[in-house]
């Protein structure tokens, strides 16, 4: 428990530095969460990708809870553009594995030595709660490394090799959350279940438009090209706009992915297929900027094209931030002198998410839906536990956005 409550007491140093005030500690006593619903069973049903494109449900028996430990009962999981790279090809040999990492559910069993989050909020049996970066053993991580360091430094339940308590991913009815693996997690009782599920997508474009304003570049009055309108990008689009960021871009080739993406706080949209050539399309993104190319773009997809076309739609001086490859897609073409030094284009990477990134996605949820985006609607689909494959299926097909399990 020493490196769990290391990792909280961390945490919440840098929550507190963030917001300026102290996280409240736990009382104990004086703290009442929710009543958890239900009995909890003898065993779990988990889907696990036993092969490529098959996943099949197996029961597995629920482990005593240790003291460091938390058992949650899952009501949903969001399926990511990696659950389906590994569904299809297993990039990273994980095979069999019980996938599912965009999830969320409710404390139905909870250790003695667990009082409070990673943020240092109470927890309790009945709260609703999201998990994030596992740390293991890690020396290396500080204070500091928290501010900085994405989860490629870390573990995420639902991308865990298989061991004998199998309940490591969302793709489950129950998941077991371990301290002594150096788990994270937070409290978020106080959203809703679609907006629990959207967290972990929604925090990896916090992160995205964290690293582009590192730039010094991206400012409210600049002028954004958003290349890719799925999830990712149409998420992209709605953190900028809850900044404050007017003249958004979008660029697809699906024309009513780029209808919400006007919903989501796009001011003009473009139709790649519309145009024929990179000049024309150029031609297109910079008529749509107001006769001018863009001041900073993002690349949210995974084609290495689309790589090789964003740099046409950028002003001298301009920012890119390229978030598109989580997994190795295959080599672009550029050309660097034109591309990058005669233009002097900054350009910065962007993968995953840090702590701090989470809990600020938090606040987005809110801010988004308060001006009345609607970041919900982007869960086109839900599909119970056992309808899994044909979930990944609808994922694949490209046939709506955001395609969820969510357990009955």
């Amino acid at each position: 428990m020493d490196n769990q409550r290391d990792i909280q007491e961390i945490v919440k140093k840098v929550l507190e530095a963030m917001n300026g005030a102290p996280v409240p500690a736990s009382s104990g006593s004086s703290y009442s969460a929710p009543a958890a619903s239900g009995a909890v069973p003898k065993t779990a049903h988990v889907a696990f990708l036993t092969a490529l494109e098959k996943f099949e449900i197996r029961e597995y028996p629920i482990p005593e809870v240790g003291d460091d430990d938390i058992l949650v009962k899952v009501e949903g999981c969001g399926i990511c553009g990696t659950d389906a790279h590994e569904f299809r090809k297993d990039p990273f040999s994980l095979i069999p594995v019980a996938l599912g990492h965009e999830g969320t559910g409710e404390i139905v069993k909870i250790g003695k030595n667990v009082k409070v989050d990673s943020a240092g909020k109470p927890v309790g049996v009945g709260d609703k709660i999201v998990t994030c970066m596992i740390f293991k053993d890690n020396p290396a991580i500080t204070m500091f490394d928290l501010n900085k360091q994405n989860v490629g430094g870390a573990d995420v339940y639902g991308l865990l090799p298989d061991d004998d308590v199998h309940l490591n991913g969302w793709f489950s009815d129950y998941i077991l959350i371990r301290g002594k693996l150096g788990s994270t997690f937070f409290n978020v009782s106080d959203l809703d279940l679609d907006s629990r599920i959207l967290i972990e997508p929604c925090a990896v474009l916090v992160h995205a438009v964290e690293r582009a304003k590192s730039t010094n570049i991206l400012r409210f009055n600049s002028k954004v090209v958003v290349q890719g309108c799925g999830p990712i990008g149409l998420i992209c689009i709605a953190v900028l706009r809850t900044l404050g960021v007017e003249t958004i871009v979008a660029v697809d080739g699906n024309t009513k992915r780029l209808e919400f993406a006007k919903r989501m706080g796009a001011k003009a949209s473009v139709n790649f297929k519309d145009h024929n050539g990179i000049e024309a399309l150029a031609n297109a993104v910079k008529e749509a900027c107001g006769g001018n190319l863009a001041d900073f773009a993002f690349q949210c997809t995974g084609a290495p094209g689309g790589h090789s076309n964003i740099y046409k739609f950028i002003r001298n001086g301009g920012g890119l931030c390229e978030l598109g490859f989580f997994i190795n897609g295959g080599d672009a073409t550029i050309n660097p002198h034109f591309d990058i030094c005669s233009k002097e284009i900054t350009i910065v990477g962007s993968w995953v998410y840090t702590l701090r990134d989470y809990a600020t996605t938090f606040d987005f949820l809110k801010r988004a839906q308060g001006i009345g985006l609607p970041i919900k609607e982007l869960i086109t689909h839900k599909f119970p536990l056992d309808q899994i494959n044909e979930a990944m299926g609808v994922n694949l097909r490209q046939e709506g956005l955001k395609i969820a399990i969510v357990n009955k």
